[in-house]
């Protein structure tokens, strides 16, 4: 039998020390999962997220969103990620939004009535999203 000391006293090493070397107990959960959950975490994009200002803007202009603009908002930051971009100008449906791809943050949205004076500023690419 197996003994640990542990503040100067002596245990028999029974419980989920006994069992490591199976894949029993420990940071495994019980059924060898662990890896497959840590490769699934790593590789989920986080959702996009609208700033209490972005939010605002939406409220003050009445503008609505969807879930389905959210995914297409959400595909399109995918690919001004995907091509290196930082600071974003998206222009979907008769919006404009401007995000932060680092942070995937919708940092302001504009109406079509509101933009045709706007001079957007501190952007680095522009995408043109679909309606789907």
């Amino acid at each position: 039998m197996a003994y640990k000391v542990n503040n100067g006293r002596l245990y028999p090493v029974t419980g989920p020390e006994k069992n490591r070397d199976k894949g029993i107990g420990g940071a495994n959960g019980g059924d060898g999962n662990f890896r497959q959950l840590l490769k699934k975490t790593i590789e989920r994009k986080p959702e996009i997220k609208i700033s209490a200002h972005a939010l605002r803007r939406l409220d003050q202009r009445n503008l609505k969103l969807t879930d389905n603009d959210m995914k297409n908002l959400e595909t399109a930051m995918d690919k001004v990620e995907a091509k290196g971009a930082r600071e974003s100008l998206m222009l979907y449906k008769e919006m404009a939004f401007v995000a932060s791809v680092r942070n995937r943050t919708i940092i302001t949205a504009v109406g079509q009535k509101d933009a045709k004076e706007n001079v957007f500023t501190n952007i680095d690419s522009a995408v043109i999203i679909d309606e789907d």
